[in-house]
Parts: C-alpha cells; structure tokens; sequence
C-alpha cells in the first residue's frame, strides 16, 4: 500500500514537471505532414519551417525582403482623378449602379508577390534510415525561441536543434547521435526562382538567384502569365549552407549541387540569406545592397563560433523581449497538459475543456511571432508574418490595409513589444511618398497622402484591381487614416516627443487628405465616393453594391485620424491654427446612426447587409481599435456613448460567431471594450477551435476559421492577423487604458477568476504588474516608463499615482 501511495505521488510530482515544462511548449510525437502542423522560426528577418521528418526533415526558408517587383516608376493610371466628378454625379442622383461601375476609372496595378526563399533538405543516407522509430519528440519552445527533435532509430538516439538567431543573422542547426559515427545525410537547397545552386568549397552550398520584375496575383484572371524576369532587375539573393562536422567528413555531391555528410557524430549547420533590397524606393540592382559581401560575411563570423556561444547569445537576445511579460490564468490538469498540443485543441474544441495553460500559451505564442516576424527597419510583418512556402500565395502575402496590417500590430504596444512596432512604423512614413501621388492622381485631392486596400515592400498606395476589382474592396480609400493612427498609438504609450515629432508630418499628412476629401452634404461632411471594406449593402428595392457616400467606417476612421492628430499638435506645442480646423471639421462630421434593429448603421441610410454575418465590421472601428466612443470625444450631434455602446453590442450579435480567424481576433477585443467578458472568453474560445487536416485549405475558407495543429491562425487559408488580434484581445480584457485613466480587469471572464500578469503596459507610459483572486485584485504595481500621473479604476474604486521616470510603486 505504502509503495502504491509512493507509486502514486512520483507519477503525479512527474507529471507537475512536465507540465511546468510545457506551459510555453508546443509539442507533438510525430513529424509533420503540412505546413499547419509544422513549427516556424525565425528572427525577423530570416524565417524557417520546419517538419521534423525522419528519412527526410524538409525546412522551407524565408527571407522578409524576398518579394516581387521594383519602387515605383510613376502613376499607374494618372488620369483616374477625372473619374471622381462623374462618380459623385451618379451618387447625387442615387444611381449606384453606375457609380459602382464607374469606380473602375479609378484603380490601378496591383502589389507584388511575397516569394518563398526555398527549401534545406536533410536526407537520411544511414542504413537504418528506414527503420522505425521510437520515442519522437517535436517541441517548439516558445520561452527561449528554439525547436528540438528527438528520436531513437536502430538503437541510436538521434536529436536536432533549430534556432533563428537575430545576433548572428543566421539559422543554427546542431544534429547529434548518441553513437560515433551515426550521421550520413545528404544537405541541398532547392528554390522556386530562378537561380545557380552550388558548391563553394566542401563544407559550403550556396543558391543564389532573382525574383521577378513583376508579378500579378493568383487571382487576377486577366493574365495567364503571372511572373516576369529578367536577371537585370529585381532583387536578387544569396543563400549560403555552412556544414561544421565533429568528427567523420562533409564533401559536395550530386554534380555540387549538394552536400554529404559521413560518419559524423555532431554536424553543425549555419544558414544564411541576404537580398539587394535596400528600401523602398530604391532600384535593387543599381541601387542594392551587396548581398554577395554580407553574406559572406555573416557566414564567416557565425561559423567561427561554437553552438553553445550562438546558442546563448541567441536566449539572451530573444528573452530580452519575451520575458517582458508573463501571465498566469491558472493550472491545466497535468494528464492534459502532458497531450500534443494538437489532442489538447481538440478536447478544448469538442469537449469544451478547461485549459488555461493553452489559453496563456496562445497569448504569449502571439508575442513570440511577432518578436520572430517583425525586427526588419521599414519592412512589417505580412499577411503570413513571415512564413511563406508559395510563389503565388493566398492574396499575395502582402499588406492589407483595411484590418490585416493593421491587426498584426494590435499587441505590440499593449505587450510590452514596441520595437517590433517601430518595423511598420517606419513603414507608414514611407508610405507619403507615393501616397501623395496617389491623393492627386486618383482622387484630385492636392494635400495630403492616402492609400488603398493593399501595399507592398515598395510602399504602393494607388486603389488596385485595374479597372476589373470589384469596388468593395479595391476601391476602398482610408488605409492611410487607419495605419497613421499607430504613429499617435506609439506615442501614447511611450510619451516618445522625438519619435513624435519625427512621426507627426505623416500622421499630418493623412489628416490632411481627410479634410480634403471630404464633401458637404445636407450640411454634414461626408466622403464621396466610399466603400465599406469588402461589405456589400442591399437597397429597399433589391440592389446591391458596395459603392455610396458617408459611410460609417470611412467617417470613424477619419475621425479617429484627425483626433490623434489634434493630440499629437497640442503634445509637441505646434499649429493651433490646424487644430481650429480639425475641430471646425470634427464638429461638422456625419454622425454615428443608429439602426431599427438597434444596430450601429454601416451605411448612411439604414439598409440591411447583402450578407448580415459578413466577416469586416469596420464601422465598429471607433469602438476598437478606435477610442473616439469610449473617450467621449464625438461631437455633440452623435448618440450618447451609452447608446453607441449598445449600438455596437447589437451589431456584434447580428454578426454572430462563425467568421474567419482574424475577424474573431478583432471580435475579442471589440467584446472585451464593451466589457462583455462572457462574449468575450467565448469568441477567444471560438478562436481556438481545431482546423483539421481535410479543412486546411477547404470549406472553412472565409468563414468558419479558426485555429491549426501549430497554433498558427486559420482565416483559412493561413494568416498571422488571428493570432495578433487574438493576444492583444487577452491584454484587453485583462486591462485598458486611456492617456488618464487605467482599467484593471474591465473584462475578466469567471473562468479566470485567480491570476496574475506582469509587464502589461499601458496608455500614459505605464507598465502594470496585477495578481487577482476571486475577480478582485490582491496586488498592484506600477512602473513609470516616463514621468506622468494617471488615476487607476481598481476594485470598483479610483486611485490617482504620480510617479517620476523609472519609479515603481505598489499600490495594493
């Protein structure tokens, strides 16, 4: 009995420390089949995917500036703007079948293509390479940014190690067996591009090549040929694979167009990748970086060092930013916690599972993708952050500005990440360039700058769809209001005057387009022409469409826009005269309308949607990731908040829960605003359900998407945006904050009624540390970032603190 009791207590105490190792794990014990299952790493700039194979581990490599294309040459379609005068026409006598149709004058090209870089192979030539295995491990630790693989085969233990390591610039590769002389691989490169793959001396393969031109997206039926070459333009690259042996011998095989590895016990590999891009609005090859040289280089300083020293330096270099923050929602049961995380989705899916651990481990799985896809100056992380295995990827892999680009930077400042931020941040201030092109060119607007539904690394603006998109979604006009807000986001947070001041003439210039956009209808401003991102109105009489005037989302985000405006002016003590302008406009805005089903009205009549449950609710913009509402700051004529508040939760539930991924992202965080936290722990739930292998590119596109087996998010197909808006939902139900005011717990859900978080930060230039039991909080501290005051809602009572920079105070 005794030895049963013991028995008992050392399978539970081992079964804690598997559990205490895995909180931040994403395991499985077998390799992968598809690109869903397989585990990505990368150091913002250098990406890696890796299967896990046995007889052969397939890692598909990525590389941030690897796209498509060349800067700007000019305006596509420089006459467009007289289309604008004839559109306006046809809306004032509410004829939007014509206006629709003769919103077309006004696009042009579309983005280029984000490329896949290629592929390392590493193929068993060992006798037992068919043997079956025992004992496979695959882990991707998300605490420390490494992949570790594990197996016994004919009575050998074989492990490998991946790691992207930002320091070195290279993706580190160590492949071990317990028995001397055990490894025989062969290593190659493969690439979709054309190119040269070699040898340069026996430990060392190289690939260096050219991406196109010029391309088109896959779903753009009007060419058949979608890519252009010419080796005398676009960016090129290099691809560099350095084999270190322990022991045993590397040499070139396969005409040197491979390496092989014999008799070794311990191989190193070290991989590398630099293109000739050098900004946006530079020519890659007459004005490019020597990638040949910096790679060169990078190989040689990586692989002068041991793996243990990139190793640390990687850790180190890493935890800098992930360690910032840490939540803790309580204790999954160890039985569960020990499961693949694949088995442990599918319980939390079908069974309804309690399982906080993977609710923490998708938070923070957010913070590790953003810190491995966005470190580049000037290039953000796209549709698929980083990871991208197709020439022609789902909508070209690209920056789409009416939520996706904008989603992927939800939790940056909220989760203590704001240097990931600074990657699209200086991409926006790119972005006047040609966006003031575009403001004359398209829309006759001849101050200010704006841009369309998509960009690219070359920092387009112009509407796309060449005169055959649809008008719902390539004519859309406000994607510089929206990104810009992030440039007064950042301030917000960080009371950064420098980057502010730096910053303001892009924020400026998109309020200055919005001012001059705008027209005067019934005594009201309005935009004319407008769509509503991807939604389609249905008229009394059966007409549907997405071109009109005044609609809602156009007018909260230009709200919004001249709001931070007005702020950053009055922050940084500059252009009272402009701020009397943004008021005089603000104060004659179109107001927010309530609809008969007491939804907040999308359009400027009170039509009914072509399809009620459609994924975009852009016109809850001013709700989240908007502050107009909350802060009270609408003009007089507007609903009260209380009413808008209701307003939104109505729409909310006419929309549903079955959407895409990212579009429940954005519902999380738009729940959690309206202090729903059951709404809220629910459709965070719903983003965590299982995608399975027969749907992975199947009917659960565009609606219906939810989670795959790696936890990365399923719009479907794959995009990063759902695991963004998804980690900044969490941070803001967990706390929110104005520039005066922090609120703690506003939308706590009773499944995490005990926890705690550290690092969170806050609007003001705060970072809050919080425990709470039974949904009140049992210990509080703040830390100044910067000098400043704020008042603290806690526990259903106010608290004002004023702390000098870098002072921390515990206030409960």
């Amino acid at each position: 009995m005794k030895h049963s009791i013991l028995m008992t207590a050392l399978l539970m105490a081992a079964a804690v420390n598997v559990q205490a190792q895995q909180t931040l794990c994403l395991h499985e014990n077998k390799p992968a089949t598809f690109f869903e299952e397989s585990f990505v790493l990368g150091n913002g700039n250098l990406g890696a995917i890796v299967y896990g194979g046995v007889k052969e581990d397939k890692i598909s490599l990525n590389d941030i500036t690897l796209w498509t294309g060349e800067p700007e040459k000019g305006v596509y379609t420089p006459d467009a703007w007289k289309a604008i005068s004839k559109i306006r026409g046809f809306l004032d006598q509410e004829n939007y079948k014509d206006a629709n149709e003769a919103q077309k004058a006004c696009q042009g090209h579309y983005s280029e293509n984000y490329q896949p870089l290629g592929e390392l192979t590493i193929t068993n030539l060992s006798k037992n390479a068919d043997a079956e295995t025992a004992g496979y491990q695959r882990v991707l630790d998300i605490s420390n940014a490494t992949s570790h693989i594990s197996y016994t085969q004919d009575g050998v233990r074989y492990e490998r190690d991946y790691f992207v390591s930002a320091p070195d610039s290279a993706i580190i590769i160590r492949l071990k067996a317990d028995k001397k002389g055990a490894l025989n691989l062969r290593l190659s490169l493969n690439c979709q591009l054309p190119g040269v793959i070699k040898t340069d001396d026996t430990q060392t393969l190289s690939n260096e090549g050219f991406a196109a031109y010029l391309s088109y997206p896959t779903y753009y039926g009007e060419k058949n040929q979608k890519f252009f070459y010419d080796p005398d333009r676009g960016i090129h690259f290099k691809t560099v694979l350095k084999a270190i042996p322990a022991d045993g011998q590397v040499q070139g095989s396969q005409n040197g167009r491979a390496l092989e590895v014999k008799d070794c016990t311990e191989v190193l590999l070290v991989v590398s990748n630099v293109t000739s891009f050098n900004g946006a609005h530079k020519d890659p090859v007459k004005e490019g970086r020597n990638y040949r040289e910096l790679v060169a280089k990078r190989i040689k300083a990586a692989a002068g060092k041991s793996y243990d020293q990139l190793l640390k330096a990687h850790i180190a270099d890493y935890q800098t930013y992930f360690n910032r923050v840490s939540l803790d929602l309580g204790a999954t049961a160890p039985e569960i916690a020990a499961l693949p995380t694949s088995e442990q989705l599918k319980l939390y899916t079908d069974e309804k599972q309690k399982n906080p651990d993977l609710e923490e481990l998708y938070f923070q799985y957010g913070r590790y993708l953003l810190i491995s896809s966005s470190r580049t100056p000037n290039v953000p992380a796209n549709l698929q952050g980083l990871w991208n295995e197709s020439m022609l990827p789902p909508w070209s892999s690209n920056y789409t500005s009416n939520i996706n680009l904008e989603e992927n930077y939800w939790a940056a400042e909220t989760t203590n990440l704001p240097e990931m931020h600074a990657s699209m941040l200086g991409f926006v201030q790119k972005l006047p360039v040609s966006g003031e092109q575009t403001a004359k060119s398209f829309y006759a607007v001849d101050k200010g700058w704006c841009l369309g539904q998509n960009t690219d690394i070359w920092a387009i603006t112009n509407p796309v769809g060449d005169k055959v998109g649809d008008p719902s979604w390539a004519n859309w006009t406000m994607g510089g209001a929206w990104v810009a807000t992030h440039l007064w986001e950042h301030y917000s947070f960080t009371l950064d005057k420098a980057f502010l001041q730096q910053a303001y003439p892009a924020l400026k210039g998109a309020a200055d387009f919005c001012l001059n956009w705008f027209i005067e209808k019934n005594g009201e401003l309005i935009t004319s022409p407008c769509t509503s991102p991807e939604n389609m109105y249905k008229t009394p009489d059966g007409f549907s469409s997405g071109t009109l005037y005044g609609g809602t989302a156009d007018l909260a985000m230009a709200r919004e826009c001249l709001l931070d405006t007005k702020k950053a002016a009055q922050a940084l003590g500059i252009d009272a005269d402009y701020i009397k302008q943004i008021d005089k406009a603000l104060a004659k805005m179109h107001p927010y309308k309530i609809g008969k089903k007491g939804n907040l009205q999308e359009w400027y009549y009170d039509w009914e949607d072509l399809d009620p449950q459609h994924r975009h609710q852009s016109h809850l913009f001013g709700l989240y990731p908007g502050h107009q509402i909350l802060d009270n700051a609408l003009s007089k004529n507007n609903p009260s908040v209380a009413a808008l508040l209701k307003a939104c939760a109505k729409t909310l539930e006419i929309k549903g829960d079955n959407t895409t991924g990212w579009s429940t992202g954005w519902r999380v965080n738009l729940f959690a605003r309206l202090k729903d936290s059951k709404n809220a722990y629910g459709i965070y739930r719903r983003l965590l359900k299982l995608v399975t292998p027969d749907n992975y590119k199947g009917p659960d596109a565009r609606r219906g998407g939810g989670t795959y087996p790696n936890l990365l998010d399923a719009h479907s197909p794959f995009q990063i945006d759902g695991n963004f808006g998804g980690c900044a939902g969490v941070a803001e139900m967990l706390m929110q904050s104005s520039m005066t005011e922090i609120r703690l717990l506003p939308a706590l859900p009773k499944e995490w009624s005990n926890g705690t978080f550290s690092g969170l930060c806050a609007r003001g230039g705060f970072v809050v540390d919080l425990t709470w039991k039974n949904g009140k909080v049992t210990a509080l501290k703040v830390t100044a970032r910067t000098s400043g005051s704020t008042t603290i809602l806690v526990n259903g009572t106010k608290k004002k603190v004023s702390l000098k920079t870098g002072e921390s105070k515990q206030i409960l």
